[in-house]
């Protein structure tokens, strides 16, 4: 019996097993591929998607947890990267490598969506899930985000750069 999910606003069928994870049927069935593979156990965020509006691992997510659900992905936010969140990451010019990026800005939305102003413990706290491979945001200056002390920047990679994305208002 096929799964029936919408992506992206879109209505979408899979025949994929039960158990097969939602990530690879987003990548491989549907083609879009700016939702990641990283770790495949729930560890490093880039494959985070967005299920019902609510941040979740697709590494970890069976396609058979999506029937009848809501599934937004990276390519889904805007068409043309005009997500404000995607504007700021952008200007701030946060991209590097990429590979953690999708994951990275999902959860940001997510943050936003529940807490349009969140304090910095609050962004620490809920961009722990996310990890930056490439560490592409060392030596860059953050203009609107305080010093990020090293104990969290072991912890979490692009901290700095996620601050400064969110306490910029977008």
């Amino acid at each position: 019996m096929p799964f029936v999910f919408s992506v992206n606003g879109k209505a979408t069928k899979s025949n994929a097993p039960a158990d097969t994870p939602l990530l690879w049927v987003i990548r491989e069935e549907i083609k879009l591929t700016g939702t990641k593979f990283g770790c495949g156990a729930g560890l490093c965020g880039a494959c985070m998607v967005h299920i019902d509006g609510k941040r979740a691992f697709s590494c970890q997510t069976q396609v058979s947890e999506v029937s009848g659900r809501s599934v937004t992905t990276i390519e889904g936010l805007s068409p043309d990267s005009s997500h404000p969140v995607q504007r700021a990451w952008l200007a701030e010019r946060v991209p590097q490598c990429g590979y953690c990026q999708s994951g990275q800005i999902m959860s940001a939305v997510d943050l936003l969506n529940i807490n349009p102003k969140p304090t910095r413990e609050q962004i620490v706290a809920h961009m722990s899930t996310n990890i930056c491979r490439c560490e592409g945001w060392k030596g860059r200056t953050a203009r609107h985000a305080e010093p990020v002390d090293p104990a969290i920047r072991t912890t979490h990679l692009c901290q700095r750069m996620v601050e400064c994305v969110l306490m910029t208002g977008t």
